[in-house]
Protein backbone atom coordinates (compact mmCIF):
# COMPACT_ATOMS: atom_id res chain seq x y z
CA UNK A 1 0.00 0.00 0.00
CA UNK A 2 1.25 3.59 -0.86
CA UNK A 3 1.89 5.84 2.06
CA UNK A 4 -0.28 8.44 2.09
CA UNK A 5 0.95 12.30 2.87
CA UNK A 6 -1.80 12.63 5.48
CA UNK A 7 -0.13 9.91 8.03
CA UNK A 8 3.76 11.54 7.51
CA UNK A 9 3.78 13.99 10.70
CA UNK A 10 6.81 15.99 12.42
CA UNK A 11 8.14 15.76 15.76
CA UNK A 12 10.18 18.17 17.30
CA UNK A 13 12.24 16.39 20.03
CA UNK A 14 9.02 13.61 21.52
CA UNK A 15 6.24 15.56 20.61
CA UNK A 16 4.14 16.46 16.80
CA UNK A 17 4.29 19.60 15.47
CA UNK A 18 0.60 21.51 16.08
CA UNK A 19 -1.13 22.55 12.88
CA UNK A 20 1.25 20.81 10.09
CA UNK A 21 -0.16 20.55 7.24
CA UNK A 22 2.28 19.61 4.88
CA UNK A 23 6.37 18.50 4.61
CA UNK A 24 9.10 17.73 2.03
CA UNK A 25 12.11 15.98 3.21
CA UNK A 26 15.01 16.83 0.73
CA UNK A 27 17.81 14.84 0.04
CA UNK A 28 20.93 15.93 -2.03
CA UNK A 29 24.14 14.84 -2.85
CA UNK A 30 27.11 16.48 -4.22
CA UNK A 31 29.21 15.34 -7.01
CA UNK A 32 33.34 14.97 -7.75
CA UNK A 33 33.92 15.27 -11.59
CA UNK A 34 36.67 12.70 -12.16
CA UNK A 35 36.62 12.94 -16.18
CA UNK A 36 40.03 12.30 -17.70
CA UNK A 37 41.05 11.48 -21.29
CA UNK A 38 40.34 7.59 -20.80
CA UNK A 39 36.74 8.07 -20.32
CA UNK A 40 36.00 8.19 -24.05
CA UNK A 41 34.46 11.67 -24.44
CA UNK A 42 32.15 10.91 -21.47
CA UNK A 43 32.04 12.59 -18.06
CA UNK A 44 32.26 10.52 -14.92
CA UNK A 45 31.44 11.42 -11.39
CA UNK A 46 31.76 9.79 -8.05
CA UNK A 47 29.37 10.80 -4.92
CA UNK A 48 30.49 13.38 -1.84
CA UNK A 49 29.07 14.70 0.50
CA UNK A 50 25.09 14.11 1.45
CA UNK A 51 22.89 17.44 3.09
CA UNK A 52 18.98 16.77 3.66
CA UNK A 53 16.37 19.06 5.15
CA UNK A 54 13.11 19.60 5.94
CA UNK A 55 10.37 22.08 4.57
CA UNK A 56 7.29 22.14 6.85
CA UNK A 57 4.09 24.45 7.17
CA UNK A 58 0.96 23.94 8.85
CA UNK A 59 -1.91 26.79 10.41
CA UNK A 60 -0.27 28.50 13.29
CA UNK A 61 -1.30 26.73 16.57
CA UNK A 62 -2.51 28.86 19.54
CA UNK A 63 -0.28 26.83 21.84
CA UNK A 64 1.62 24.07 21.04
CA UNK A 65 5.21 22.78 22.66
CA UNK A 66 6.82 21.59 19.79
CA UNK A 67 6.30 25.01 17.90
CA UNK A 68 7.11 26.79 21.14
CA UNK A 69 10.75 24.54 20.82
CA UNK A 70 10.92 25.84 17.75
CA UNK A 71 10.44 29.60 17.77
CA UNK A 72 13.21 29.06 20.90
CA UNK A 73 15.64 27.17 19.11
CA UNK A 74 15.30 29.50 16.03
CA UNK A 75 15.53 32.73 18.16
CA UNK A 76 18.90 31.16 20.29
CA UNK A 77 20.28 29.89 16.77
CA UNK A 78 20.90 26.59 18.25
CA UNK A 79 20.08 22.91 17.06
CA UNK A 80 17.42 20.37 18.05
CA UNK A 81 16.20 16.89 16.97
CA UNK A 82 13.10 16.21 14.77
CA UNK A 83 12.26 13.35 12.84
CA UNK A 84 9.46 12.81 10.19
CA UNK A 85 7.48 9.42 10.72
CA UNK A 86 4.27 7.62 10.12
CA UNK A 87 2.23 6.17 12.05
CA UNK A 88 3.61 3.69 13.03
CA UNK A 89 6.50 5.78 14.10
CA UNK A 90 8.69 4.64 11.12
CA UNK A 91 10.55 7.09 8.78
CA UNK A 92 13.64 9.76 9.78
CA UNK A 93 15.05 11.08 12.48
CA UNK A 94 18.11 13.69 12.55
CA UNK A 95 19.43 16.97 14.10
CA UNK A 96 18.43 20.51 12.50
CA UNK A 97 18.75 24.29 12.65
CA UNK A 98 16.57 26.39 11.02
CA UNK A 99 17.18 28.52 8.35
CA UNK A 100 14.00 29.73 7.09
CA UNK A 101 10.74 30.13 9.50
CA UNK A 102 8.05 32.91 8.19
CA UNK A 103 5.11 33.42 9.74
CA UNK A 104 2.09 35.12 7.92
CA UNK A 105 -0.72 37.02 9.20
CA UNK A 106 -3.58 37.47 6.22
CA UNK A 107 -6.10 39.63 7.11
CA UNK A 108 -8.80 37.79 5.62
CA UNK A 109 -7.73 33.91 6.55
CA UNK A 110 -5.87 31.83 9.13
CA UNK A 111 -2.60 32.74 10.08
CA UNK A 112 -0.13 29.84 9.22
CA UNK A 113 4.00 28.79 9.46
CA UNK A 114 6.10 27.73 7.31
CA UNK A 115 9.53 26.53 8.79
CA UNK A 116 13.15 25.02 6.96
CA UNK A 117 14.60 22.58 9.00
CA UNK A 118 18.41 22.33 7.28
CA UNK A 119 20.24 18.72 8.89
CA UNK A 120 23.36 18.89 10.34
CA UNK A 121 24.62 15.42 9.73
CA UNK A 122 23.35 12.56 9.32
CA UNK A 123 19.83 11.61 8.60
CA UNK A 124 19.04 7.99 10.20
CA UNK A 125 15.82 5.99 9.35
CA UNK A 126 13.99 5.10 12.45
CA UNK A 127 11.57 2.19 12.95
CA UNK A 128 8.39 2.61 15.49
CA UNK A 129 8.32 0.92 18.34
Amino acid sequence: MATRGVDIQLKVGTTFLGGQRGATLNQSTETIETTSKSTGGWKEFVSSFREWSIDCDGLLPDTDTSFTALKTAYNAGTAIEVSLVDADGDGYKGSVIITDFPLEYPYDDTATYSVTLQGTGALTAVVGP
